[in-house]
């Protein structure tokens, strides 16, 4: 069974994963770019029974443009965010990709929020579903 850790900057929170990720997105809202400070997030979904976090973490919980709510957890040294849950998917926990440091990381299921996507960027791997 595949196993992987991701850690926030500093190594303090850890989130240890077991099996595949049942969802791997993309995804071009607001919130998300603002939350990665980057012109996209992409991040790998786990039911919760497949991921133990260690480490003190901190929570902030956001209400986004539908009313949802989404809980990030973050390190309490560096701030880096390791998990968060809620949203449209509220049993599963969300991990960055980013935070796997793994290049060889699986690629996107979906590409969500197309119509706030940059015009320059292009999500290419095949098989990806493409959603505004």
């Amino acid at each position: 069974m595949t196993t992987r850790t991701a850690t926030c900057r500093c190594g303090q929170l850890k989130a240890d994963v077991t099996g595949e990720p049942v969802r791997i997105s993309v995804c071009h809202c607001l919130d998300c770019k603002r939350r990665s400070g980057s012109a996209f997030s992409a991040q790998a979904r786990y039911p919760q029974d497949q991921v133990t976090v260690t480490g003190a973490a901190k929570s902030w919980e956001h209400v986004n443009e539908s009313g949802a709510v989404t809980e990030f957890h973050f390190c309490t040294e560096c701030g880096g965010t390791v998990w968060y849950r809620g949203g449209g998917l509220p049993d599963l926990m969300a991990i960055p990709i980013g935070c796997f440091a793994d290049p060889g990381f699986p690629a996107p299921f979906y590409s969500v929020y197309e119509a706030r996507k940059h015009d320059w960027l292009e999500i290419t791997a095949e098989g990806v579903e493409h959603y505004d």
